[in-house]
């Protein structure tokens, strides 16, 4: 089945999903979702993605009931059914379903809504970003992967308006995050990326790098830099799990990195090789 959907123990193609409009994530965004992606129909990191993903239900209270276990299982189950090699499989548990009030409903059972479609993950080797700079405008529970994404939404827009990949959210002076993506830049051997806290996302692919680096004897310095950093460094890593390690080519029209190209092959070349392990090989 393309493009398969699940409801609540429901399964039918996505475009012929429904849920009730009292579903909670309809007027609130009071839910919490994931990604993964698959190759020839295996999950890399699901374990990771899962335990972020219950970390999230926890610190939201959503009270979510199934195992991880059992989770784990259904998605790698609808996964099979699904007929793609390459994919992205999107979840999210909603607070339940009941009349709009802002407190929490009580009596409710959470909603879990998983979505499998065709989704490759992009090359690393025939793509370098282009970026814009955006006023980083959200909210101080970013480190919670919550439905409300707003400010995401409209900060993306921004970016394919002026023609690039992403967008770099900042504070001020200071880099965070990107729409949909963590970053971080590499100076004279070393890998800087934002700490985490309630700013930014524990990006799962951005702990993978900092795993690598460590691995590889990297120094990793996990603390806030500036925009001046970001122009300046000698590559710049846009990491998500779609996009792996993606180096970065201009910020705002400007040239940006290409000054230590070697290193950022190497450790793109690590994760190719940790996710061939596990799935066969990294373009289905």
């Amino acid at each position: 089945m393309k493009n398969l959907g699940y409801y609540n123990g429901v399964i039918m193609p996505i475009d012929e999903l429904k849920i009730p409009v009292t579903d909670r994530s309809v007027y609130f965004g009071d839910g919490l979702y994931d990604v993964v992606h698959a190759v020839n129909q295996k999950t890399f990191a699901l374990n990771d993605h899962l335990d972020r993903f219950y970390d999230s239900c926890k610190l939201l209270n959503i009270p979510f009931n199934m195992p991880k276990e059992e989770l784990k299982n259904l998605i790698e189950n609808l996964s099979q059914k699904e007929g793609s090699k390459n994919q992205k499989i999107y979840w999210q548990v909603s607070r339940g379903s009941a009349l709009r009030n802002h407190a929490f409903p009580e009596n409710t059972k959470s909603n879990l809504l998983i979505m499998i479609t065709d989704g490759p993950l992009k090359d690393m080797n025939k793509l370098k970003y282009d970026l814009i700079l955006v006023e980083d405008t959200r909210f101080f529970h970013c480190n919670i992967k919550t439905l409300n994404l707003i400010p995401n939404v409209l900060a993306s827009e921004k970016a394919k308006q002026a023609n690039c990949h992403e967008a770099v959210l900042h504070r001020g002076e200071y880099v965070t995050e990107c729409a949909h993506s963590n970053i971080a830049i590499l100076k004279n051997g070393e890998l800087k990326t934002a700490p985490l806290n309630n700013l930014i996302l524990p990006g799962i692919t951005r702990a993978h790098l900092i795993k690598i680096c460590q691995e590889l004897n990297i120094p990793v310095i996990e603390e806030a830099f500036t925009i001046t950093e970001l122009m300046n460094c000698d590559e710049a890593i846009v990491c998500a799990s779609g996009s792996l390690f993606m180096g970065v080519n201009k910020i705002e029209n400007k040239k940006v990195g290409g000054k230590d190209p070697e290193l950022l092959k190497k450790l793109q070349n690590t994760y190719e090789k940790k996710i061939i392990d596990v799935c066969g090989s990294v373009i289905a």
